[in-house]
C-alpha cells in the first residue's frame, strides 16, 4: 500500500461546500461522542457501531464519509482500551473544534481520477497531478491544510515486484543533533536546523498574532501567516529527510539505525531539537524506500552505542560534552559519534556470511591503532 498526495483547486462554491461538510462532520462526531459518554456513563458499555451509524443516515453527509467516521470513533475508543488493558497512559477521543476536524474520508467509493478528480457531491476538481497513478486506489481523502490548501491522498495497492540490484556496501548511521548523521564510513550529513532559520520570524508573527481581538478578520489574518511559516518549515524539512533518504538506499545495501524512541528522549530533554531533526521521520523514508531500492535497513539496540568502543568493545565511560572516544584500553580515539556509527554497524552486520563489513571496518580499525600508536610515540 502506498500513499499518492496532490494538490487540488476547488472553485469558491466547491470550497464552501466541501467546507459545510468538515463542520456537519465536527458535529456528527461531537454529538456521537456525548452519546457514547452518555450510555457509558449509565450502562458502562459502549453503543455498538450500528447504533452510532444512526446518528448519519440523516446528517447531510455522503454515505461512505458518514460511516468512515463512525469507524473513526470506533476504533479510538477500542483503542483507549486496548492501551489500559497493556497498562498504557491513553488519551480518551475528545471533542474537536471545526480546526481539528481536516479531512473527509472515501474509503471504497464516490471518487474517480481522470484528468479531473470528480468526487461526491463536489463534482469534478482540478487536480495537479505530478506524477501517475499505475495501479488500483482503493481510497480518497480529501484534507485541508490550515493554510487553507486543500490536497487529495489516494491510497494505492501496488502490485509486488522483484526488488533492484543494489551492489552498494553496508553502513552505520549514529542520529544526532550537532551533526544530523554520521556514517561508519566517516561521511557526514550536517543538520539544517530548519525551525531555527525561521524561529525568529516565527515569534514575531505569534506576538502579532496573540495581540489580535479573537474572532477579528485580523486574527485570522495573523493565523494564516503562522500557518504559512510552520508549513514552510514543514516542507523544508520533508525535502531534506526524502532527498537524504533516497541517496542512502540507493547507494548503501545495507543500513543499520538504532531503534529510538524519540518521543520519550524529546521529553527528557532537546525536545525542540529532536522534532526538528525529524529522526522518525527519516528512519520511516528509509524503511519504505529501502524495498524498492534492493536495500534493507536494519534496527539495532542502542544500548551503549556511544559508550563501546567500537575496537576492543571496553565500555568507557563519557557525558554529552566529550565529543572524542579516548579508549584507555586499547587506544583508540576518534569522534564519539564515528565510534557510535561503527558500533550500530557491527550490532546489524555481526554474523551475516557474505558481507565485508566487519572486515572494512576491521582495517579501519587498524589504522586508528597504528596512529594511535604514532601519536604516543611521537608525544614520549
Amino acid at each position: 500500500m502506498r500513499a499518492y498526495k496532490f494538490r487540488i483547486y476547488p472553485s469558491k462554491k466547491q470550497e464552501e461546500e466541501m467546507q459545510r461538510h468538515l463542520w456537519v462532520s465536527k458535529e456528527l462526531w461531537n454529538e456521537m461522542l456525548a452519546f457514547t459518554k452518555d450510555i457509558y456513563n449509565n450502562y458502562q458499555r459502549f453503543p455498538t457501531k450500528r447504533t452510532l451509524r444512526e446518528f448519519v443516515k440523516k446528517s447531510g453527509l455522503f454515505s461512505q464519509v458518514g460511516q468512515e467516521l463512525v469507524d473513526r470513533l470506533i476504533d479510538a475508543l477500542y483503542r483507549k482500551i486496548s492501551m489500559k488493558k497493556r497498562g498504557e497512559k491513553g488519551g480518551f477521543p475528545r471533542f474537536k473544534s471545526l480546526d481539528r476536524m481536516k479531512s473527509l474520508h472515501y474509503p471504497q467509493y464516490g471518487f474517480s481520477l481522470d484528468k479531473k478528480l470528480k468526487v461526491t457531491p463536489f463534482g469534478e476538481v482540478s487536480i495537479k497531478k505530478h506524477r501517475e497513478i499505475k495501479d488500483s486506489i482503493k481510497t480518497l481523502a480529501l484534507k485541508r491544510e490550515p493554510t487553507g490548501k486543500w490536497f487529495a491522498i489516494f491510497t494505492v495497492e501496488e502490485e509486488k515486484f522483484l526488488p533492484k540490484q543494489n551492489s552498494g556496501g553496508s553502513v552505520g548511521i549514529d542520529l544526532g543533533l550537532k551533526t544530523f548523521a554520521t556514517l561508519s564510513n566517516s561521511l557526514r550529513i550536517s543538520n539544517p536546523r530548519h525551525f531555527k532559520k525561521h524561529e525568529d520570524m516565527l515569534a514575531f508573527i505569534q506576538r502579532k498574532f496573540s495581540r489580535k481581538k479573537k474572532g477579528s478578520r485580523n486574527r485570522k489574518g495573523a493565523k494564516h501567516k503562522v500557518s504559512l511559516i510552520h508549513e514552510k518549515i514543514a516542507n523544508t524539512r520533508a525535502d531534506f529527510l526524502h532527498k537524504t533518504s533516497t541517496q542512502l538506499v540507493n547507494d548503501y545495501s545495507i543500513i543499520a539505525l538504532e531503534k529510538l524512541n524519540s518521543k520519550e528522549m524529546s521529553e527528557e530533554n532537546y525536545g525542540k531539537q529532536i522534532h526538528d531533526a525529524g529522526w522518525n521521520m527519516f528512519a520511516n523514508m528509509l524503511a519504505y524506500k529501502a524495498e524498492g531500492a534492493g536495500c534493507r535497513v536494519v534496527f539495532v539496540d542502542p544500548k551503549n552505542t556511544t559508550q563501546e568502543c567500537s575496537n576492543c568493545h571496553q565500555i568507557v565511560k563519557k557525558d554529552l560534552t566529550e565529543r572524542t572516544h579516548n579508549c584507555h584500553f586499547c587506544g583508540l580515539s576518534i569522534d564519539r559519534d564515528l565510534n557510535a556509527a561503527r558500533n550500530i554497524l557491527i550490532r546489524a552486520t555481526a554474523g551475516q556470511a557474505g558481507s565485508n563489513a566487519c572486515n572494512s571496518l576491521q582495517k579501519e580499525r587498524d589504522v586508528a591503532v597504528a596512529t594511535s600508536m604514532k601519536q604516543e610515540a611521537l608525544i614520549l
